[in-house]
This record gives C-alpha cells, sequence and structure tokens, in this order.
C-alpha cells in the first residue's frame, strides 16, 4: 500500500557489475567503504555479502581499518584502562562503600522512603484509573496498587479469568470511587480490548494515517541514519 504511493523505496536489485564489486572489495575493505562505492547502505551491502558467504580477509582483520576487536587485541587506548592478571579492584572485600557524611542520609533498617502510602490509600495511575494500594510487597508497582475496577468486580464475581480484563463500559470510566459500580464494568478478552483498540476499528481514516505516520517514521529514520554515516565517512 505504502508503495504504491512512492513512501518507500523500491527493493534494491543488484546487477552483476555490483556483485562483482562487492566479491572483489569486500574482504579487504570495511563495509561502509563498500557502501558508499556502490551508494548503497551499509546494512544493504552487509546482508547481501553474508547472502553470499562472503567474509572478511584474515589481512583485513588483523589491521587497524577492522573495528572488530578479535579475543586478545584491543586497540592501545582501551588497554590502557584494562585489568592486569593479578590485579585486584580497589573495592576487593569490602561490603557497601561509605564515606564520611554519607551516614546522615543513609536509610536505616525498617525506614519507609518518603513517598510510603499506607495499605488502602488512593490514587490516580498514569493512565487515569482510580487505584487502591493493597500490600507492601516488594517489586513492580501493579504488585502493590490494583485498579479498583477490577477490585470491585472480582468482589461480585470472583479472580478474574486469565487473559481477560475489567474494564469500564463505554462512556461510563470515571475515577470517582462512588461512581465505581458492577453496573458500569464489563469483563472482555485481552484480544477483545486490542480488537477495539485497533485504528481500523475506530476509523478506516485513522488507520490510514497510523500507517502513513509509520512510513514517514521510517523514512525520516532512514535519512538521518544515511547521514550519520556519510558524516563519519569523511571524518
Amino acid at each position: 500500500m505504502t508503495k504504491s504511493r512512492g513512501i518507500l523505496a523500491p527493493r534494491h536489485r543488484w546487477t552483476e557489475a555490483e556483485l562483482a564489486t562487492l566479491r572483489q572489495f569486500y574482504p579487504d575493505m570495511s563495509t561502509q567503504q563498500v557502501a558508499v562505492l556502490l551508494s548503497l547502505k551499509a546494512g544493504s551491502v552487509y546482508a547481501k555479502a553474508n547472502s553470499l558467504g562472503l567474509r572478511k580477509s584474515d589481512a583485513f582483520l588483523s589491521t587497524d581499518r577492522c573495528t572488530r576487536i578479535p579475543r586478545g587485541r584491543a586497540a592501545p587506548r582501551m588497554r590502557a584502562t584494562q585489568f592486569e592478571p593479578g590485579h585486584s579492584s580497589w573495592n576487593k572485600g569490602r561490603k557497601g562503600v561509605n564515606y564520611d557524611g554519607m551516614q546522615a542520609t543513609q536509610f536505616k533498617p525498617g525506614q519507609k522512603p518518603h513517598t510510603w502510602v499506607p495499605i488502602g490509600s488512593y490514587r490516580i495511575s498514569g493512565d487515569g484509573a482510580l487505584e487502591r494500594k493493597v500490600g507492601d510487597v516488594p517489586g513492580p508497582n501493579h504488585l502493590r496498587w490494583h485498579p479498583v475496577s477490577r477490585l470491585v468486580w472480582e468482589a461480585a464475581n470472583g479472580p478474574v479469568p486469565k487473559g481477560h480484563m475489567v474494564i469500564f463500559r463505554p462512556g461510563k470510566k470515571t475515577t470517582v470511587l462512588a461512581e465505581i459500580t458492577l453496573d458500569r464494568l464489563e469483563l472482555i478478552s485481552r484480544a477483545e480490548h486490542a480488537r477495539r483498540n485497533h485504528p481500523n476499528s475506530r476509523s478506516p481514516e485513522l488507520a490510514q494515517l497510523v500507517q502513513l505516520k509509520g512510513a514517514i517514521t521510517r523514512q525520516v529514520n532512514r535519512i538521518r541514519r544515511e547521514a550519520e554515516q556519510q558524516q563519519g565517512t569523511h571524518a
């Protein structure tokens, strides 16, 4: 669909002359340099060389022109900061790090952060849903905070079945605790939720705009990558 509109460039078809150039220069030149010779993206050159079974020569891999770092070899600027055999780190055998003045700001055993609130507290989530704190277990927030809509539904029907979710009926969403009642809620599968929120379900015009936005974003990213590659070649 997008190709017929001229948004995406057609797939490159390799000529015999380009293939000959690739086979001749790829083993002993950087992929970026070969890409410049062929006026192609480095990724396309690498993919084609890989499909043809082409590899960099040992002579090229042993030079500084190769950007890879084989085992046992490193750039001189890297060797200066590498650990030498038998070297011990400065904090070996030390549990934690303490400096003068740090103790005053460290957490004490049993101390709670200033953001802590008791179980039963309410908050509005980033998705605009009213949530209640149900525990203090460590880990992700969803272990401690549950949507009130889900708690109301489970109080009447039991745990939410696997692969399903509780949502508000259309036009019934609210963050007012007293208004979150069972008649405002419904249980649907996650697949149904995804279908309802798909652009095609909302509006065909919106779906086309979403596809067009994605195509434009890909083209902008491609142009940016090519510009960065050209700057790296001329640097």
